[in-house]
């Protein structure tokens, strides 16, 4: 019965996620990831796989767009992924609000809304779950594939987590973060002696040694 929806799905796919031009770099990849997750094609996805599996397709398509760069779509996948679309900065008494890097506020809350929540085995079990842990995963994948001899992903990942207690409004430390950073890391190493692992494999090793060190 999956693979009968699935099919139909396909057959469907040029009137669900039509096909617009988009420029080969980084705001064409953020817009073209945007539109996919907030296509009814993704959505329907999400009936029949879990969300690792559609972490996995995240992925995948963001290299279709890149033609294979791993690097471009790591950086893409991390700012596609963000859950906000502005950051508020302490500054005094004050705040100041930066935007980032985003689609327009339609595509945004559905893009929002659809983005895989449930990484873990114990994620928070409502709507938003995990959603915001995607781009720490994704953003230090990519710091340790194109900089890893200087160990920079694991000095940014813990220097991000501090500046955001200490500098953003809505901030905390979050040692789930720095999990997302570390299992993010391993996936970076993982691409690298295998262009076609999968970030669903890295989040997994999450789970399994968590089970393994309560045996």
């Amino acid at each position: 019965m999956k693979k009968l929806f699935a099919v139909i799905i396909l057959i469907n796919y040029s009137q669900i996620f039509p096909q617009k031009n988009y420029d080969k770099d980084f705001y064409g990849g953020l817009f073209y990831l945007s539109d996919y997750i907030s296509s009814e094609t993704f959505l329907k996805n999400k009936i029949i796989n879990n969300d690792l599996a559609l972490v996995d397709s995240l992925f995948t398509q963001g290299l279709k767009f890149f033609d294979g760069n791993i690097s471009e779509t790591l950086l893409c996948l991390t700012f596609t992924c963000l859950p906000f679309s502005h950051i508020e900065i302490k500054f005094f008494n004050s705040k100041l609000r930066l935007p980032l890097p985003s689609p327009p506020k339609k595509v945004f809350d559905l893009r929002l809304n659809n983005l895989p929540a449930h990484l873990f085995f114990n994620s928070p079990q409502n709507d938003f779950g995990d959603k915001d842990k995607l781009s720490h995963f994704f953003g230090n994948a990519f710091l340790r594939y194109n900089f890893s001899p200087f160990n920079f992903s694991k000095f940014m990942g813990i220097f991000v987590e501090t500046t955001e207690q200490n500098f953003f409004a809505n901030g905390g430390f979050d040692y789930r973060d720095l999990i997302a950073n570390h299992l993010g890391e391993l996936f970076a190493e993982m691409l690298k002696k295998d262009k076609n692992a999968k970030p669903s494999k890295a989040l997994l090793i999450y789970q399994i040694l968590f089970f393994r060190d309560r045996i």
